[in-house]
Parts: C-alpha cells; structure tokens; sequence
C-alpha cells in the first residue's frame, strides 16, 4: 500500500488554518537549520497577505515518518465557495479547525456540509486555546451537534480532538498540558485518515483545480482515481457535454514541498498536475483512449452578481496606467477566465465595455485590484445581482447573514436589515453578545458591511454566504444623500472647500487635481449639487480684520475598493487607476445630465 494522506483543512476566515498549514510546513523539515523561514507560505500573493484572507486553494505536501501527506489549503470566504468544492474531492479526510473562542462559525458550516456529504473523515482542531476567555470543551460540544445536525454518521461523529495555538506552535490532545511542537496534529492524521484506496484498471483523473504557467499554459491538477497516468500516455479527454477529445500527456508532476517535481508516472490516490492537455475545463475527466469511462462532474456555483467593466475615458486617463485599451483589458479578462471559475465575461453593444459575473462583490473587488497593480486603468459601474426568471416568477439571489454582535446595539442592526428586506430567523444571547441569523437578499448586502460596523463600533462580525433563489423581495433603499459634483478642471482650494463645508462632506484634501464631473463629496441633502471647489481666494491690497484666519478643514473620507463599489449610484463609476481611484458621474457635462435627466 501507499503511505499516503490527501487532507484538507476547513476554517472560518481568520481562525488560524494558514497558520498552522506554515507550522505543518516547519515540522515536515521543509527548511534547514539556520535557512530564514519566511513568515506565510501559504497565502503568497499580496493581497492575501495583505487582507489576511486566503483566496485561492493551494497544494502543499510534507513528509512525515516516511507518510507523504498532501495538504490542501481551502479559503474560507463564500465568494470563493467555487474553490471549495472542487478541492474536497481530492481528499480523504479533513481537519476542521475552529476557534476555542468563537466555536463553529456560518462558513464553517458551509464547507464542512459538502465534506461530510463526501463521506470524509474529519479531525477537529481547537485552536487559539491560549485566548483569555476561551472556553475548549463547550466549543467542541458545539461542532458535535453541528455534525449531527449535518447528518454525519456514526463514525464521521467518533472524531478525535487535538487543542492548541498554532501561532505559539503547539498542538496536544489535552488543552491544559501544552505541547512543545505540532507533531500530535501530524500524528493524528495518520492514525486516523485512511490512506487512498488502490483502484486498478483503465486510468481515470478528474481535474478538480488548474494551475498556469506563461511557459505551458494551462496545468490540470487532480487526484487519479484509478489506474496510473504516465509521461507521453495517450489519453481522452471526456468534455462536460459528453464529447471525447483525444490528447496525449507531456509531463507528469507531483507535489513535494512546496513546489513540484516531475515524475514518470503516478498511481491511483497521489495528487498530482498533468502538462500537455489543451481545451478542458475543471470538473472534467481524463481517461484512457481504449475505455475512456468520466467520472461524475462537479457542479460549480453559478455568479450572483454583475458589473460592467468599461476602457478609462475620464479627463485623467493613461497618467499613471500601462495598459489603458479596451483591447488590453478584454485579453487580461479572457485570461483571468482560464483560472477563476466562477467568473463570467459578456459583452455589450458597445466595444469598449463588458459585463462581469462573480459570486460577490470581494470576488469582483480582488480582481480590479489585482489588474490595478499590474498597471491597468479602468472604469467600473455599480454591483447589481442577477435576476432570474424561474417559472414565470421574477427571482433573486437569497443570501444567509451572520452577525455576532454586543447586545447593546443589536436593536439597530435588527432594524437596518429589517428595512434592507432582511428576515430574521435566529437570535440568541450568550456572554454578552447577540447572535443574530437572517435570510437577505444579495441587494440587500451591498453597503451592508459599513453600516453595521458604524453602528456596533467596529465590534460586530459578520458573514454570509449563497442560498438560493427566491421571489423578488421588492425596492430596497439605498443611499439617500446626493453628490457633491466638480464644476470645474483643475487644483482643489483650502479656501474653496471650507466655505462649502456646510454643504456636506468632502472625498479630496486641498492641493488634489480634480476634474468636471468628478465626485467630491456627499451632499448633506438627497439632490446632487455642483460646487466649484477650484475658486480660491481674490487677493486685494486692502485689508480686512479677521479674513485672513487659518481654515480649519474635517479630513477628507478615504474609501477602500469595496467601499466605492458599494457607495456609488447607478449614473456613477469609479474610475481606478495604478495610484488613483476616483468617483465619477458617467456623464461628465452638467447640461448633458439635466437634459438626459428630463428625458
């Protein structure tokens, strides 16, 4: 038999599974003596490190006491609930980890939901037990009857429990007697995890995740199911609508460490990544060419939400930006497709623009970011949820809202989601804190996170996560207040901005170049109003007592990505560039919007 392991690690955002993933790594032997250990492995890319938030599901394997274990990081995060699903059929068991404060969380619930209706066997790992209050032994009464409120079997439910602190790196099956390293996780997984059955006969793989490299192109990654896949194999590959295409395998790989290494062939149960193989799309199967039987395909969630991707033609344009053409864009877009799932590219009447399918807005948000800091420039218009019609019935995606919040300010929340057409369906207290569930539609989200963190002083926690589709719920109020709109191109005054502090609020300090047509500021009244903030002051030779004191301005309010994409209106875009991201009317000429506006 092989000493293998295929595990996969389940978590909420921000319950330490990157964490330990990087321990795991440390205790595979994967670093020399005195060779600098970088901090995260795991989650590479900036923005990952940046936000602290896994977003693509990544392979690693360490070697342990002669077992290879293949780990698989999974995100955490709904909106990338596509990298979920494909990733759990590659594996055997899995580790649920879940904070000894904080007990299982909606996300949790979500992944571990599909790995019990794979028939996984799972290891649940407390972590964070070094936190002043939390409490283990309730936390692990709370994934029991999660379990068995999933239907988990009889076995699923005779789990083993390893407590710890991955970022102390310690892990010991008693909370109270910590540990001096992470071996007891490492152990666990192979006591426990039954190793990958051996299936003999024809070659089968189904391609649960791609890689991509400028050299290769596209790299199928999969665990085989049966048989063994070997270097020049002729193979065929069976296509989601049942059609067969011959291919033949250039080079296998497998993974070690935290790369790969090429093999001349791999058995039934190994992960690995297959070279050579043009035209498929994840979820298919490679097979052999004398009986080519496909596996069951994986079903992936479809996109809730769209916006439209447009060229820069502000005033500003190809300032700060490398790529600026609309042909630029539609190629870098059509080049995200080949890794990101659930995304969707259409286009529309005009040549310059496109529609863009995610699964949310922190889906679509990490994607301009991404082409923002490879030196694009790019206009985008406000997030809207897609409208389905089903049976006749105008229906919309329902999500499920999670908010852990101090009870003194749940009133509030209660009543801004209530009004968002939000339906409550749980509520309980405990140590201080309300946990509040509701069913909202996705409009409903939008904008949602500012507001709840405002009014709970930064204390609440929230999440959600797809349901379905459901009758649509009717209007729902989005923001009311008006913009403050730049009359004029050029320099932003002190002088300008103070006399029209009373109008409202400002998005730009003195000293900013602004454009006609450009959003300011927030008008403190529901009209948009068009202010000239580039006036400054008329020096004469006269003096007056008291006219020349100091202005006093509030800062301007600095929005994030997702801030901007959610505070727009429907006639406005943000336009984002390398080092700028400015708000916009679509129309730029104040007599060009009243005369659209009358008609």
């Amino acid at each position: 038999m092989q000493k293998i392991r295929n595990i996969a690690i389940i978590a909420h955002v921000d319950h330490g599974k990157t964490t330990l993933v990087d321990k795991m790594l440390l205790a595979g032997k994967l670093f020399r003596e005195g060779q600098a250990e970088p901090d995260q492995f795991m989650d590479n890319n900036d923005l990952e490190r940046e936000r602290g938030i896994t977003i693509l599901a990544k392979n690693v394997s360490i070697n342990y006491k002669g077992y290879k274990i293949n780990i698989i990081d999974t995100p955490g995060h709904a909106d990338f609930g596509g990298e979920v699903e494909r990733v759990l059929n590659m594996a055997d068991g899995c580790l649920l980890l879940v904070d000894a404060f904080e007990g299982p969380m909606p996300q949790t619930r979500f992944v571990l939901q599909k790995a019990i209706q794979l028939g996984l066997k799972p290891i649940v790992v407390i972590n964070k037990v070094d936190k002043p209050n939390c409490r283990p032994s309730e936390v692990q009464e709370m994934v029991f009857d999660l379990m068995f409120s999933l239907d988990a079997t009889e076995e699923q439910l005779d789990f083993p429990t390893i407590y710890g602190s991955a970022k102390q790196g310690w892990m010991s099956e008693d909370w109270r007697e910590p540990k001096e390293d992470i071996t007891a996780v490492l152990d666990a997984i192979i006591k426990y995890i039954p190793e990958p059955k051996m299936l003999e006969g024809a070659s089968q793989m189904l391609i649960t995740s791609l890689d991509y490299s400028k050299y290769v192109g596209r790299i199928a990654v999969g665990r085989v199911h049966r048989g063994e896949l070997r270097e020049g194999q002729d193979v065929m590959l069976c296509k989601r609508d049942g059609s067969l295409v011959k291919s033949r395998i250039k080079e296998v790989d497998v993974f070690e460490g935290l790369g790969r290494t090429k093999v001349e062939s791999v058995k039934s149960g190994d992960i690995c990544a297959i070279i050579g193989i043009d035209g498929f799309e994840i979820g298919e199967t490679i097979a052999d060419v004398s009986e080519p039987e496909p596996l069951p395909t994986i079903a992936i969630d479809e996109p809730t939400m769209s916006m439209l991707f447009t060229i820069n033609n502000s005033p500003f344009f190809g300032k700060d930006g490398k790529f600026v053409t609309s042909r630029h864009i539609y190629d870098r877009l059509r080049k995200e497709l080949d890794k990101n799932l659930a995304l969707r590219v259409v286009p529309t009447d005009s040549a310059d623009s496109w529609l863009v399918y995610g699964r949310g807005v922190l889906h679509l948000s990490v994607l301009i970011e991404t082409m923002r800091r490879e030196g694009y420039e790019l206009q985008v218009g406000q997030p809207q949820v897609i409208i389905k019609e089903i049976d006749g019935v105008k229906c919309e995606p329902v999500e499920q809202l999670t908010v852990n919040l101090p009870e003194e300010c749940s009133s509030r929340i209660i009543d801004m989601v209530t009004k968002r057409k939000g339906e409550m369906t749980m509520m309980e207290s405990k140590d201080g804190r309300m946990h509040l569930e509701f069913t909202i539609p996705s409009r409903g989200i939008i904008g949602l996170n500012n507001a709840v963190l405002t009014a709970s002083a930064g204390e609440a926690i929230m999440a959600h996560r797809f349901l379905e589709y459901q009758p649509w719920k009717g209007e729902i109020e989005r923001r009311v207040n008006g913009s403050i709109i730049a009359m004029e191109t050029g320099q932003a005054f002190a002088y300008a901005l103070n006399n029209l502090q009373s109008r409202g609020r400002f998005f730009i300090a003195p000293g900013e170049e602004v454009y006609a047509g450009q959003v300011v500021g927030e008008h403190s009244k529901d009209n948009d109003l068009v202010v000239n903030v580039t006036k400054s002051k008329k020096l004469t030779n006269m003096r007056a007592s008291g006219s020349d004191d100091k202005v006093s301005l509030a800062p301007p309010i600095i929005f994030s990505l997702e801030d901007a994409l959610e505070y727009i209106k429907g006639d406005e875009y943000v336009e984002i560039t390398p080092n700028n991201m400015r708000m916009r009317k679509i129309i730029l000429d104040e007599t060009e919007r009243k005369r659209q506006g009358r008609s």
